[in-house]
This record gives C-alpha cells, sequence and structure tokens, in this order.
C-alpha cells in the first residue's frame, strides 16, 4: 500500500547539502593502444581496393558509387580518429611503433608481440584487397 508523507516527514528523513556533490572525474582513455602506421595502413589498404575496383571496372556510371564508397572508409576511419582527440584530454596518446615493435600490445587473452598483432590488424584489409586483385584479374582475363 501507499503511505502518504508529509513535507515534515521528509524534511526530517533529507540529507540537504550547500552545494552539489559531483562524483570524480574518470580517467578516459580513447586511444586504440595500436600505432598510428597500422591504423593508416588498414585505410590505406582499404582504400587501394576501392581504387583497384574503380579502375579494373571503369565506367562513367562507377564514378559515384566508388566516390561515395570512398566517402564511407575515410568517414568510418577519421570520426574514430577524431574521437580519440576529443575532451577530456587524458594525455594519453597512441604507443609509438619502437615500443609498440619492443613491448607488443596487451590483449584479453594476454600479451601478443607486435609481428602477431600486426597481422592480426592487417589479414582482412589485406585478403579483401587480394580478393580486389584476383577479381579485377578474372574479369580482364575474361574479357
Amino acid at each position: 500500500m501507499a503511505e502518504k508523507l508529509t513535507r515534515q516527514f521528509i524534511a526530517e528523513k533529507a540529507i540537504v547539502h550547500e552545494a552539489p556533490v559531483l562524483p570524480a572525474a574518470t580517467p578516459v582513455d580513447r586511444t586504440f593502444e595500436l600505432p598510428t602506421r597500422l591504423y593508416a595502413a588498414t585505410v590505406g589498404l582499404f582504400l587501394a581496393y576501392i581504387a583497384l575496383m574503380g579502375a579494373g571496372f571503369a565506367h562513367p556510371e562507377m564514378i559515384l558509387p566508388v566516390a561515395i564508397f570512398a566517402v564511407f572508409i575515410i568517414a568510418g576511419f577519421g570520426v574514430p580518429a577524431l574521437w580519440v582527440r576529443l575532451q577530456p584530454d587524458s594525455g594519453r596518446k597512441a604507443i609509438g611503433w619502437d615500443k609498440f615493435r619492443a613491448e607488443g600490445i596487451m590483449t584479453l587473452t594476454g600479451r601478443c608481440k607486435a609481428r602477431d598483432a600486426t597481422v592480426q590488424v592487417l589479414i582482412l584489409p589485406v585478403l579483401i584487397f587480394a580478393w580486389g586483385v584476383a577479381v579485377v584479374t578474372i574479369a580482364a582475363l575474361v574479357r
């Protein structure tokens, strides 16, 4: 059942603060803890795939779809790159290439060597680019 509470009862039980109590700021780490080179290589391979497909299947009607795909890739990787630079500034930056090669990177399953992490990051873009090369080659041979 509901019970009606009077203002006086609430005033007796309430804890009144002079100023609002704000929670302590939580440190925010928006870096992806990978060197910028790996990020740039991923973007480069995806854009190279789009350029390869655009050149391999060159047709005036393909200009707009290829441009749209390129803009989507740039936006898809550009927004997270901007996200890292947003406030609050935690003072953290992506690790440098030398530190990455020396220490590797910590993952949920443990420390991963730089070579292994590089393969994991770049395997999909490389396979997609290789698939594009194969498709364009087959299309050129069939014509």
